[in-house]
């Protein structure tokens, strides 16, 4: 069966072999909100779909327009039978629920890896997630693994780490294209004020963080999005 869980997921967990992330545009917090409870509703009135199913989670985003959703999957073999059997009919149920969603898109990932604070992500609970998406010009697995190596090395030199970062897992595209960074953060505060300090800290002007945001063939430095966790769904 399916159960419903506030724990958030285990970005680093080994038996993951495909991370799939997608978005909704829903319009209001209003349909934010029922669209989470038509998703929840859907899915715990009907049998886990699938062994190779992980875990789903869904995280509504800061200024109420959306939805992120986060599937962890054993392959993309278990995912393409789940979307040959299964995903239509539990749409067409959401959509009765709250019409007129939009689904943006879906974008297959692969976890690279992850960088966590000292004191362990176990004694921090996110209170928020933030989705950093990254785009290149072509294919080329070899830059997107030297693009996050790049970044591990800025954040590594910088003198003062912002309180309230607890992890980034940095997932790499299948089609050698794009780099998602997953980041857990104490509060969305926490993250703002990151953002917006001078000298230091994410994004700093240092020539290290100016390597990241100028390295070759990147067509984008990377849409930042803030998300709130909002529904976790796990096999029983």
């Amino acid at each position: 069966m399916t159960r419903r869980t506030n724990i958030h997921p285990v970005l680093d967990r080994p038996d993951v072999g495909a991370s799939l992330f997608s978005t909704w545009e829903v319009g209001t917090p209003e349909r934010q909100r029922r669209t989470v409870e038509a998703i929840a509703d859907t899915w715990e009135r009907r049998p886990w779909p699938a062994k190779g199913l992980l875990g789903y989670f869904v995280y509504t985003a800061e200024d109420g327009s959306g939805l992120l959703h986060h599937s962890q999957w054993a392959d993309e073999q278990a995912y393409e039978a789940f979307v040959k059997t299964h995903r239509q009919e539990r749409n067409d149920a959401i959509d009765t629920a709250v019409p007129g969603i939009e689904r943006v898109g879906i974008e297959r990932y692969r976890r690279y890896r992850s960088l966590t604070d000292g004191e362990g992500r176990a004694a921090r609970v996110p209170g928020c997630v933030v989705i950093v998406d990254i785009e290149f010009d072509g294919p080329d697995p070899a830059r997107q693994r030297a693009w996050v190596d790049a970044v591990e090395e800025a954040l590594a030199a910088e003198p003062h780490v912002h309180p309230g970062g607890i992890s980034a897992h940095f997932h790499l595209g299948t089609d050698g294209t794009r780099v998602l960074n997953y980041a857990e953060w104490e509060t969305a505060r926490h993250h703002i004020d990151a953002m917006a300090a001078p000298g230091e800290g994410v994004g700093a002007p240092s020539p290290l963080w100016q390597r990241v945001q100028t390295w070759p063939g990147l067509l984008e430095t990377g849409s930042v999005k803030r998300y709130e966790y909002a529904l976790g769904l796990v096999p029983d």
